[in-house]
């Protein structure tokens, strides 16, 4: 078999360089598809909607790819292929047949591509289909319209493929698009920002699912709903203001929640923008972002040997991967490919790349309970967050939803085991055990608040073990305190970012033993202790390989430990890391605590506040 290797080298310049990639991406699936399948078998590791429809799925996450590219002029060189799978795919008659849907199905999720497709191509794609397939599509389509999904984010995919009939001309339901919206309406939290379903979390599904599919909905129903698509395209430029927050001027954007696999649909968003002329950034800056973080994860080993997209994030890593996580998964990814549906000749094409517009160091968003910082260069971006509780409970919800801090260069690492520190994930953690090995850290939060300048958040890691938890932004450095109140002795684990561990990293404990930094190959990580009592002794965890999503060699993490007696105690912790800039002896935070007045100070960041 001929190997079909992703060019790695793209530069990533211009409409073509994008085209090219694509197609790359493209090719080097081609090997897999076979004339006379409805579907793509790209590996054997399975999810809990079995190997049939994930082959089905690898198809249709190649369609958010090529329809685009159709669209915009461009040519796919297998295209028989996809158009021949579709056509067996919704004949009923066929063996190929993708079947009836059930409740809950993950086809429906896989239907919304085609919704998409039949509205960038308007007649054009039913044009390669016979008056009987014409209606085997609509047929097999039209199953998800009053389907029974969970209420969140999928409900757009009913309202793509309803938005599909429209633009192609095929009879749509306006009142099953409406029901829809009308579900969608209870998660919306204000200023541009939803959860993905009652009281679920504020993660990349905003961006790639809830904005993205809005702003295609806005940009094509603007004649038959205009009040909704200018309620979308509005609630898109206030989302637009916080998100770009999350992005570093290198490209890269701060990894966290689930879905991570998908890897550069998390500036899918920004394509949406461009398609649909949204009114909020310069088409250059978009531009920019676009292209940046394509390059940041070209740079990235996200291919396996025959250049198919990985399950992982960084690097191949099935530890992260929730069960829903097929073989062909990772090609949500070509939603980003969305610009390329837009002609030569388009504002976005023709801008000059343009930088990241001026951005605040420290930028709160009170929906998402986050602050985003970033340095003085906007190479490391930073989120602090109050923790989110994902009611599905995927695996390693904790690690993805729960800690103080999550990084766009250090990412973070993953819960490989409870029983013994170095298997518990504790980088951007407080860690409980009750003298047995065993670890526990924040998961679920019984109250959380957000300022401008702190995040606040209680947890039970028992239910008689109680902390209360500030995060604090301070310049290069973010500043933890906690309170807890422990009704029997527990010993503590802190951890700051973790960064790689080779024969060329170097660890120094300095401070009387309460200060760590390890200065790695692919950046430092430091971590102080600042309290005057309950003193905690730094020293350095080394995690199994695969922990980190960044990289997979093993990681080692800066900590701060002690053992606290039953009781009440402070324990105030300095924080910060970069991958650029020698911070080994940078000015620590000076942090005084009186009663329940906390007062910091750095170099040109200083602030009090009251713990109550």
């Amino acid at each position: 078999m001929t190997l079909n290797i992703v060019n790695i080298d793209n530069p990533l310049c211009t409409r073509d360089d994008m085209q090219k990639l694509l197609n790359d991406l493209l090719s080097a699936v081609s090997p897999y598809t076979e004339e006379g399948k409805s579907g793509i078998d790209l590996g054997n590791t399975t999810t809990h909607y079995g190997k049939e429809i994930a082959k089905m799925e690898a198809l249709s996450r190649m369609l958010w790819g090529i329809f685009p590219l159709l669209a915009g002029g461009g040519e796919c060189a297998n295209l028989p292929f996809y158009l021949n799978a579709i056509r067996f795919g919704t004949d009923p008659q066929h063996p190929q047949y993708w079947g009836k849907i059930r409740d809950f199905d993950q086809r429906c999720v896989e239907m919304a591509a085609f919704g998409v497709g039949l509205t960038l191509l308007n007649t054009q794609l039913l044009q390669h289909f016979t008056a009987q397939e014409q209606q085997n599509l609509a047929d097999w389509l039209n199953q998800g319209r009053d389907a029974t999904i969970p209420n969140n984010n999928w409900n757009f995919f009913p309202v793509m493929v309803q938005m599909g009939f429209k633009q192609s001309g095929l009879p749509w339901d306006p009142a099953a698009v409406a029901a829809r919206f009308e579900l969608m309406e209870s998660y919306y939290l204000g200023d541009g920002w939803y959860s993905d379903g009652p009281g679920r979390p504020r993660d990349y599904y905003i961006s790639m699912a809830f904005h993205y599919y809005g702003l295609l909905y806005a940009q094509n129903m603007a004649d038959v709903d205009a009040p909704r698509a200018a309620m979308l395209r509005e609630r898109a430029q206030r989302f637009a203001q916080d998100f770009i927050t999350l992005f570093s001027a290198g490209g890269a954007a701060v990894p966290f929640g689930r879905s991570l696999t998908y890897r550069f649909a998390e500036a899918a968003f920004w394509s949406a923008a461009a398609y649909s002329k949204l009114d909020v950034f310069t088409p250059g800056i978009i531009k920019g972002v676009i292209l940046r973080h394509l390059r940041h994860w070209l740079k990235e080993p996200i291919f396996d040997r025959d250049g198919v997209l990985s399950i992982g994030y960084h690097t191949p890593n099935l530890v992260m991967a929730e069960d829903y996580n097929a073989p062909g998964s990772p090609y949500w990814a070509c939603k980003l490919f969305l610009v390329l549906a837009l002609p030569q000749d388009d504002a976005f094409w023709q801008a000059e790349e343009a930088p990241l517009p001026e951005l605040a160091r420290a930028h709160c968003i009170p929906h998402a309970s986050q602050i985003l910082t970033r340095d003085g260069e906007s190479q490391h971006v930073v989120m602090l967050t109050s923790g989110q509780l994902e009611l599905n409970n995927f695996v390693n919800t904790e690690a993805k939803y729960t800690k103080f801090a999550y990084s766009s260069q250090f990412g973070f690492t993953l819960d490989r085991g409870r029983y013994g520190l170095k298997h518990a994930g504790c980088d951007s953690m407080l860690m409980f055990s009750e003298g047995d090995g065993y670890f526990r850290g924040r998961r679920d939060c019984a109250e959380t608040k957000i300022t401008g300048s702190m995040i606040y958040s209680r947890w039970l890691p028992w239910h008689d073990v109680c902390v209360r938890t500030w995060l604090i932004p301070c310049g290069d450095w973010h500043l933890r305190v906690h309170h807890i109140e422990n009704q029997r002795q527990l010993d503590t684990a802190e951890g700051g970012f973790a960064v790689i561990q080779d024969p060329s990293t170097q660890t120094e404990n300095t401070g009387d033993r309460r200060a760590m930094t390890v200065t790695a190959r692919n950046g430092i990580s430091r971590i102080v202790s600042l309290e005057r009592l309950a003193a905690r002794e730094a020293g350095a965890v080394i995690t199994p390989p695969n922990s980190s999503i960044m990289f997979a060699e093993t990681a080692v993490i800066p900590v701060l430990q002690n053992t606290l007696p039953a009781g009440s105690h402070w324990l105030i912790t300095a924080v910060c890391a970069s991958a650029t800039a020698d911070i080994s002896h940078k000015d620590v935070p000076e942090v005084s605590l009186e009663g329940e007045q906390l007062r910091w100070q750095s170099p040109g960041h200083s602030g009090h506040i009251t713990l109550d």
